[in-house]
């Protein structure tokens, strides 16, 4: 009988490709992929522990595993797995822990174990670029990954010690590895890392990898990443003119308060983050940018948290990911005074949150009456298709009979759903 194997991913697009190139590693092997909630041979957690409630989240999902199935395999990987060994090893029903570095040789680990060959976790590989491309993983996109680590050491941020020092990924690698996810059909594939904007490989930057990335050939469309405000310009600006990148940018501004920039030891003011943004809108008016907002950061005042709302407001996110600062061991924000209660913390997430929802429904409003590019990831019992829009919007319409997953649809938006996270809902133009 084939081994029943489980995934369950947290946090970042990278952590996301890096378990999509496991299960389709897993999958080739003759392995079958269960849903993480059924019962499985092994169990993989792949964590998060840029906060605490990332860690808190890992945790739980690491018990959820235990219970479904006590004599399973359980394997423990990601930025928690790195920064708690030393807890987690004390846990006698976690099998293996891997570290990031080793996360490419998790089959080779599970593939020898079921063998009866028990290895050390000390023996695996550490090869950050060493992940297969996936051939069919959890997701109809698929995601490049073309750099690791950071050098940046921002104070709150405990991600260039679990991920390392920044390295970046050789061209020819890429490019295979493109041409390949293209080969199997994938039609969106999105760029990813830990610090992208920082790719500095066989003489190019990340500006001259994206152009690179646009001449391959092919009826496909490319996504940027979350990335940092630096390391890209004008010639990244101008590449938004070429139709298969697409019109938008996780771009994470943190803070809008230049004090509470400077303190986290970011690399840009508000004012440099602004001219970015005017420089793109002015090219593309209705480009979709996401972000980061921190809120509750040592030394945050009420006059620099009314800041960051008017950042916020000025730049007109469709999407925020508001969390409240968690100390990190280690950082030197863990030594910073003014500390900001957790009381004022959660109001002021609240906050944020209620602004993020209004700008949310406003941006997506103005569609209504614009069309779509939607890449159809389903199809429900009642016909209704639904997918990704260039702009990055989730979209859902009514199929007809030559609709199809994996294909794009253009799409002429007619409304919005109600309620929080509200959809586009549209029609196919003929």
């Amino acid at each position: 009988m084939k081994k029943k194997i489980a995934f369950k991913t947290l946090g970042c697009r990278l952590n996301i490709f890096e378990t999509d190139a496991l299960v389709s590693q897993f999958r080739n092997a003759g392995y079958e992929v269960v849903d993480f909630h059924n019962e499985a041979d092994a169990y993989i957690v792949n964590t998060c522990t840029v906060t605490n409630h990332s860690d808190k989240k890992s945790r739980q999902e690491t018990k959820k595993a235990s219970r479904t199935k006590s004599d399973a395999v359980l394997v423990v990987t990601g930025c928690m797995a790195t920064n708690k060994k030393v807890e987690l090893e004390k846990e006698d029903r976690i099998t293996y822990i891997v570290d990031n570095e080793q996360k490419s040789d998790i089959f080779h680990l599970l593939d020898s174990h079921f063998k009866g060959e028990i290895i050390s976790t000390s023996e695996l590989n550490r090869d950050r670029f060493g992940f297969g491309t996936v051939e069919e993983g959890l997701h109809t996109r698929s995601l490049i990954k073309i750099q690791d680590g950071c050098n940046n050491y921002c104070t709150f941020c405990i991600v260039p010690f679990v991920r390392g020092k920044a390295v970046s990924r050789p061209w020819k690698d890429i490019e295979k590895n493109i041409r390949e996810v293209l080969a199997f059909g994938y039609k969106e594939i999105i760029i990813t890392g830990v610090n992208i904007g920082r790719y500095d490989a066989d003489g190019m930057n990340f500006e001259d990898l994206v152009e690179k990335v646009l001449s391959i050939p092919g009826d496909f469309r490319v996504r940027i990443s979350s990335i940092e405000p630096e390391g890209f310009g004008d010639k990244l600006f101008n590449l938004f003119s070429n139709p298969k990148l697409t019109p938008h940018l996780h771009l994470c501004i943190q803070s809008g308060s230049d004090k509470i920039l400077m303190n986290m030891r970011r690399t840009y003011t508000v004012n440099d983050f602004r001219l970015m943004v005017n420089k793109i809108r002015k090219r593309i008016p209705d480009f979709n940018f996401t972000t980061d907002l921190m809120v509750g950061f040592p030394g945050e005042t009420g006059e620099d948290f009314q800041l960051s709302l008017r950042a916020v407001e000025e730049f007109g996110f469709s999407h925020i990911h508001t969390f409240k600062y968690s100390i990190r061991k280690g950082t030197r924000a863990e030594r910073m005074s003014d500390q900001i209660p957790e009381k004022i913390k959660t109001e002021r997430s609240a906050v944020v949150r209620e602004l993020a929802e209004k700008l949310k429904k406003e941006y997506r409003s103005s569609f209504i009456g614009k069309k779509q590019k939607v890449l159809v990831e389903k199809i429900d019992k009642d016909s209704f298709a639904s997918g990704y829009g260039e702009h990055y919007i989730y979209t859902k319409f009514k199929a007809s009979k030559t609709t199809k997953t994996n294909e794009f649809s253009t799409i002429e938006i007619t409304d919005i759903e109600k309620g929080e996270d509200p959809d586009l809902i549209g029609k196919i133009v003929e």
